[in-house]
């Protein structure tokens, strides 16, 4: 496991403001936390080095682009083999339509978010990915009825310090 850097108040005010808007110009960051563009530039480089930041990305809404359905899928594998595992993880990165997926703990081995235009499109999906290629025991796939809540944002330590120009709350 990699260390975590060392981040102090000014880099949490910076990663609260870039993970809601990457596109805020250094002057304007600057002016949040208090430092020049050019402070900030070093302080967003060395998050990146560091891999505190690791993309930036632009979020595509999903219904735009024809893939409407989202679905939660429960997956258990035939065995604990670590090459099955592997495979298994692999097959998972390489598919577009998987959002994200995780290895869990308990009678499931993962959670896969797969994203698809209807429930046809899901079921050929889901056929492709856990029937055919063999290895999965059993999966459960369960269709999502709307969006709560969809997002990558860290939540990240309370800090008692305000931003530069605000007070705090009593």
């Amino acid at each position: 496991m990699r260390t975590p850097p060392f981040l102090d108040e000014i880099d949490h005010l910076l990663l609260g403001l870039v993970q809601t808007d990457a596109t805020r110009p250094l002057h304007d960051l600057g002016d949040r936390v208090g430092l020049s563009p050019s402070a900030v530039q070093r302080r967003l480089t060395r998050l990146r080095a560091a891999g505190v930041i690791r993309a930036q990305v632009a979020v595509v809404d999903p219904v735009s682009v024809g893939a409407g359905l989202t679905c939660v899928v429960l997956v258990a594998l035939a065995d604990d083999d670590p090459d099955h595992h592997a495979a298994f993880r692999e097959r998972m990165r390489a598919e577009p339509r998987v959002q994200q997926c995780f290895g869990i703990v308990g009678q499931w081995d993962y959670v896969v978010v797969l994203l698809s235009a209807d429930l046809a499109e899901n079921r050929a999906l889901s056929q492709r990915l856990f029937v055919r290629q063999g290895r999965v025991a059993r999966f459960e796939t369960l269709p999502s009825s709307g969006a709560v809540k969809a997002g990558l944002t860290v939540p990240l330590p309370d800090r008692t310090r305000t931003e530069p120009g605000t007070t705090p709350e009593k």
